[in-house]
């Protein structure tokens, strides 16, 4: 697994890239799990990089309060994730 983080003012996106089912069930219990428990809700889609790699794209917009940095942490800690540019 490997995640890209992209900002801009208001704007913020994660995006991880998995592969297979296991990974897959992995990172979208876990990314429920930590988003039920705030109060902003993300756009959240999947898109299918090549046979066996799919992303999980959560974006966050009007992020005023820039909350979604600590839920992005959080996600990013808890599946023991490294940032990538």
């Amino acid at each position: 697994m490997d995640a890209k983080v992209r900002s801009e003012e208001k704007f913020v996106k994660l995006s991880i890239a998995y592969e297979g089912m296991q990974e897959s069930e992995l990172v979208c219990s876990t990314v429920d799990n930590i988003i039920s428990k705030y109060d902003i809700k993300p756009e959240m889609y999947t898109c299918n990089l090549t046979d066996k790699k799919d992303v999980l794209v959560i974006e966050y917009h009007d992020d005023v309060e820039r909350v979604a940095g600590d839920i992005f942490e959080e996600i990013v800690k808890t599946l023991n994730i490294e940032i990538t540019d």
